[in-house]
């Protein structure tokens, strides 16, 4: 019986340590594994591929004007607003462009999603049709006394095309990762030049 409660004794305890030891190793190797590579800068002025969508940045600024591309702003509010030209790279119409854009949280509260406005005659989130270029606006509203940034950064979302999707094996675009990151120089407001390539 003695002999019996020194087994069972020993296995906990080499059990034990077994653990202790196993979880060590892991915590190492995800402290390893959890160092990223830095996202790729991308230039301003580029065109940028993001596998459904060919953006070119045009010019960001900053309006106290009351409407934004016919987009009504908080009375006495700021609005920053980035124009791009958005090429839809797929077959078929869409307005899947609402996270291809996430502005930096030092700007703008990342619980504030953009207004997005075609610029050339202020339909708000149109369908893009394929291979038309388009100018697009996307409007977020600043906090209440927020000053005019100089500049302000984006991180680009990239998806990847799949033929057959694992759940329902339709196609689609998916698995949205960051492509790499933008900073934009912010201008005076509306007549602002474009950025230059």
């Amino acid at each position: 019986m003695l002999e019996s409660a020194r087994s069972r004794l020993k296995a906990w305890t080499v059990a034990g340590i077994g653990t202790a030891a196993a979880i060590a190793v892991a915590g190492v190797l995800g402290a390893f594994g959890a160092r990223h590579e830095p996202l790729p800068v991308l230039a301003p002025a580029s065109r940028i591929d993001t596998g459904e969508w060919l953006l070119r940045p045009l010019k960001a600024y900053v309006t106290a004007e009351k409407y934004a591309y016919g987009t009504l702003l908080k009375p006495g509010g700021k609005a920053l607003v980035l124009e791009l030209e958005m090429t839809n790279r797929t077959a078929k119409s869409t307005k899947d462009y609402f996270d291809v854009l996430q502005a930096s949280p030092a700007t703008v509260d990342p619980a504030t999603k953009p207004f997005i406005v075609l610029t050339r005659d202020s339909t708000m989130s149109p369908e893009l049709h394929p291979g038309m270029p388009e100018r697009m606006a996307y409007i977020w509203q600043l906090p209440d006394g927020a000053a005019a940034p100089a500049s302000f950064g984006l991180t680009v979302i990239r998806k990847t095309y799949k033929p057959r999707d694992n759940l329902y094996g339709l196609p689609g675009w998916f698995n949205p990762t960051p492509a790499g990151t933008l900073t934009i120089a912010v201008g005076a407001g509306p007549d602002s030049a474009d950025i230059q390539p």
